[in-house]
């Protein structure tokens, strides 16, 4: 037996790290940093330390370690060697999850291919996408006979959707000759074009119409091959998206059940956004009532393709009953939701944006409360009806059960019956979640009511969404996996990590850590310069903001951030044409062809300034002389004006709490620390930040947020402090 070292890790387990590690350094002639040792060490120690049966269940709780890791840190290189042969030797899979593509390729495409030819390590990786991305080669087979095994699922299709392509059977046929010969692998990702939704949506299917192994085309099937390789792998690359979906529909549908894995998020501080999105329910009135007339219009054909089989034919002599009962409760709830929004003519036939009616405290009125309670008992009929009847079309194509329906009528009808069956469920969980009131002490969900036009028609959708993930990321997430790392460059918010465990509900008990940077901040300066004047002096702000452009040196390379388009437009406009050809702004061009056009100029030796928004706060990665200034035009505050936000401040504000302190201030922390982050991407960056918002200097706050910056050199007013 192999023994063990004062942090668990067996020795002979911290003997493969330290070796994968050295020669790792040695082969790519890297310099060790400190920061990334740290890291190493303190995977190791907490996944090393977990504590399983005889049959590889968890028994202990501090399995969860979470790891600020600033820009240069090498945070992807320590991960992967500390975690991978833990992994290895529990038996585990490790999945690696990211928040946006571009990290999610260069993991796949070089930090692995890396790891395996330097390190000595033996493993395999691959990448998991949702059942979404790829082919559906049974339906690819119909849209290349013109789709006319079943007609009625283009209804469908059709009705909930804007349309077709046009040329989509050409297309079709380009991408069967691509996949047949072996030039594709069948993800919507890797075809050389983009793919309009609407056309994508007539060649997959969701996890409820597969037939699975069932199906006549499961040996070719674009989804299963890709899973065949997944179950190979030691390494599974996805995104956060992926992970949270497979965990709401109870996991191991596509990655391995999350007791069998090992869960690295990176870019972890986006994981509680991307989990709220998961539990929000929504439902558009006037697009259901679309979804059910087609139904009612193509009873006549389900009847006389699935009539045959008498349990099907019993179960759809039900759906007239329950569609004329769903018809007159959705129009009652949508000349409801006018009323109580106060807005009975709708709006102008004009309007151009939605408008939102929030419920306060996430409570609906009485009589709405009523109305959805009906509406859930009408869905849920409608749903158990259609499940059954998918349960029997499943059925009919196993050729050991005599169902009496033939297999091909069973497999040309099942994906159409799914489909219902999906926008039923839906609809039950968003009147659910509009019926059931909020425990007396919990959290409330938002509630609220959207009005918009879509391609002129009105459409009023009811929506209802937690306000926290917190709770059903400790549920389904941190309590039921092995283990797992949460890591970024800006996990704390003021210095602590007290609002990501809030929101991502993290328990107390697990590792925290903010990890040293290898970066000399005192190369940079963060100035709070003489023209800085308060926001909410708005034609102040702005004038000071356009002298300030004025003022800049013509062969700077600079990004100016802004927090609304509408003050970026109007600085913009009212510079003058000798300062203007030097701006890209984000307004006019995609974010690709701005960096590229940004780029361009300063090799040139050109001066340039980038006007971005919020979004080019992160992500932009503009090393050395491609940036060396970047200007904040104000803190990065944002309004909880959202009906998910507003719920959230009024409930603390309930309680007694101050939600600009405990929401605000915290978020703008981690903004400001991302948009400084901008400046020095390597060790050897240099330059100047300047925040042009005096708030910096005269509000109690002020003081928190600037402490919580690394350390730069500071200029206050001109005065070197």
């Amino acid at each position: 037996m192999a023994e063990t070292t004062d942090n668990g890790l067996d020795s002979e387990l911290k003997a493969t790290i330290q070796t994968a590690y050295r020669r790792v350094l040695d082969s790519l002639e890297l310099t060790p940093r400190y920061g990334q040792r740290l890291m190493i060490a303190e995977i190791a120690r907490t996944l090393g330390g977990i504590e399983s049966d005889d049959a590889g269940r968890r028994l202990s709780n501090e399995h969860v370690c979470v790891l600020e890791a600033g820009t240069g840190t090498g945070k992807t290189l320590a991960y992967l060697l500390a975690a991978l042969p833990i992994a290895q030797a529990r038996g585990k899979r490790l999945v690696i999850s990211t928040a946006t593509v571009a990290l999610q390729e260069q993991v796949l495409h070089h930090d692995l291919p890396a790891l395996k030819a330097h390190s000595g390590l033996d493993f395999e990786f691959a990448l998991a996408k949702g059942r979404g991305r790829y082919l559906c080669v049974a339906r690819l087979d119909q849209a290349l006979e013109g789709g006319e095994d079943n007609p009625t699922l283009s209804l469908f299709e059709e009705a909930m959707s804007s349309g077709d392509g046009d040329d989509f059977q050409a297309l079709a046929q380009e991408m069967a000759d691509a996949y047949s010969a072996g030039r594709w692998e069948g993800d919507r990702d890797s075809w050389p074009t983009g793919i309009d939704d609407a056309d994508w949506r007539r060649l997959t299917i969701d996890h409820r119409q597969c037939t699975n192994r069932r199906c006549g085309h499961f040996g070719a099937c674009a989804f299963f091959r890709a899973r065949r390789g997944l179950d190979q792998a030691d390494v599974i690359v996805a995104n956060h998206d992926l992970v949270l979906a497979d965990l709401s529909l109870g996991g191991g549908l596509v990655l391995p059940s999350p007791k069998d894995c090992i869960y690295v998020f990176d870019e972890g501080h986006h994981l509680p956004d991307k989990a709220l999105d998961h539990f929000y329910h929504r439902l558009p009135v006037n697009g259901t009532l679309r979804w059910l007339r087609t139904l009612k219009k193509s009873l006549t054909e389900l009847n006389t393709a699935l009539g045959v089989q008498p349990t099907l034919a019993r179960l759809l002599a039900t759906l007239p009953e329950a569609i004329a009962a769903l018809e007159p409760r959705l129009g009652e709830a949508f000349a409801m939701g006018h009323r109580l929004a106060e807005r009975e003519e709708g709006l102008p036939d004009d309007a151009t944006d939605a408008v939102h009616h929030r419920f306060p405290m996430g409570r609906v009125p009485e009589a709405l409360s009523e109305q959805a309670q009906s509406m859930v008992t009408a869905f849920a009929e409608l749903s158990r009806t259609l499940e059954s009847m998918a349960d029997i079309l499943r059925e009919s194509l196993d050729p050991e059960k005599a169902t009496g329906l033939p297999r091909e009528q069973a497999e040309s009808w099942l994906p159409l019956v799914a489909l219902l069956h999906g926008r039923a469920l839906e609809a039950h969980a968003l009147w659910q979640a509009m019926a059931t009131p909020d425990p007396a002490e919990g959290i409330p969900q938002a509630r609220w009511l959207t009005f918009e036009r879509i391609a002129g028609d009105a459409e009023l959708t009811f929506s209802a969404s937690p306000v926290s993930a917190a709770e059903t990321l400790a549920r389904h997430l941190w309590g039921t996996c092995h283990g797992a790392v949460v890591t970024s460059a800006t996990l704390t918010a003021l210095n602590r990590f007290e609002r990501l465990q809030e929101r991502a509900g993290l328990a107390n008990r697990y590792r925290y850590q903010r990890l040293p940077s290898p970066f000399d901040y005192s190369r940079a300066v963060l100035s709070v310069p003489p023209e800085a004047v308060d926001p909410s002096n708005r034609e102040a702000h702005e004038r000071a903001l356009i002298d300030f452009t004025k003022a800049l040196d013509e062969r700077e390379a600079v990004l100016m951030l802004f927090s609304s388009r509408k003050q970026l437009r109007a600085v913009l406009e009212a510079l003058p044409e000798t300062v203007r050809e030097r701006v890209v702004a984000q307004n006019h061009l995609p974010k690709h062809e701005l960096l590229q056009r940004h780029r361009a100029r300063v090799d040139a030796g050109e001066g340039s300034i980038i006007f971005g928004l919020a979004s080019f706060a992160e992500g932009i990665d503009l090393p050395g002389e491609y940036l060396t200034h970047v200007v904040i035009t104000r803190l990065p505050f944002s309004v909880p004006d959202d009906p998910v936000g507003a719920t959230l401040a009024e409930w603390i504000e309930s309680r007694g709490g101050n939600p600009f302190m405990r929401i605000s201030v915290p978020d703008a922390s981690i903004r400001l620390v991302q948009a400084c982050g901008r400046l020095i991407r390597k060790e050897a960056d240099q330059g100047r930040i300047t925040l042009l918002d005096r708030r910096v200097l005269t509000r109690r706050y002020g003081r928190a947020l600037l402490d919580s910056l690394p350390p730069f050199r500071r200029e206050i007013d001109g005065q070197a402090q």
